[in-house]
């Protein structure tokens, strides 16, 4: 069986997840509450996004654990651009002596819109297009014509990537709840990181951020705001049921 281990904050990751499971069956399972290490799979699929051209916290602290003897296939997708993360991964993958066959990257729409928002017609467009990107790739991985980047990471694009996810915790306390807030809790209940709780009756944000935003786009009030700026723009995959992020499926 394969085990599909996915990380998602608005649904892009989990929408490739499902149409893994739909080609090749198998297992999705959440990344931040998983604690095994894939031995109980015939093989791996990780789908993930990219964050500041690299992996997000839970994915980059889940490969050292994997079995090693597992094949292991990453799909990565991106808002902007991969800027190297592929082979940021594979440099990584090859340090942890992991058997990993193949590394494949697509684009989805933007969900990182904390300074600037797509226009919505160029979203519809990417959304549109979307389900044609991942058939090429399942297309691909089905006949086994796997793809690997070249190893040619600069040491100050690696330094630039770790830096950026240890500055992550940062981004927590910027955000904040406006009057909107009902305290129905679902941002404490839906962060990967634990770094929301209702303290005194209030929402406080912690020091333990991976900046995923899934609080800021998922808040059924909009009532999530950061650096106090007024914007309604909120983000999540139209084409999967919003209450499946974050579970085994």
């Amino acid at each position: 069986m394969t085990g599909i281990l996915y990380f998602s904050s608005t649904g892009n990751s989990l929408l490739i997840a499902k149409k893994v499971k739909e080609r090749f069956g198998g297992s999705i399972v959440y990344i931040p509450k998983y604690e095994g290490n894939g031995s109980e799979f015939e093989r791996l699929v990780i789908v993930t996004p990219i964050y500041s051209f690299g992996l997000p916290t839970p994915v980059y602290d889940l490969l050292p654990r994997l079995d090693k003897d597992k094949e292991l296939i990453v799909i990565l997708n991106y808002g902007g651009m991969t800027g190297g993360a592929d082979a940021l991964l594979y440099d990584y993958a090859k340090q942890l002596d992991l058997n990993i066959k193949g590394i494949y990257a697509l684009k989805m729409p933007e969900n990182y819109t904390l300074f600037l928002v797509p226009p919505k017609f160029y979203t519809k467009s990417v959304l549109k297009s979307s389900g044609k990107r991942i058939d090429k790739i399942l297309d691909k991985i089905e006949k086994e014509n796997y793809a690997l980047p070249k190893s040619n990471v600069k040491n100050a694009k690696k330094e630039t990537y770790l830096k950026n996810k240890g500055n992550w915790h940062l981004i927590g306390g910027r955000f904040s709840v406006n009057d909107s807030c009902v305290k129905c809790q679902k941002c404490v209940q839906i962060c990967p990181s634990n770094n929301i709780c209702l303290e005194d009756g209030k929402i406080v944000f912690k020091d333990n951020c991976i900046a995923c935003l899934g609080c800021y786009h998922r808040c059924p009030q909009k009532a999530i705001v950061y650096l106090n700026k007024k914007s309604k723009y909120r983000y999540v995959n139209p084409n999967v049921k919003e209450n499946e992020i974050g579970k085994d499926l």
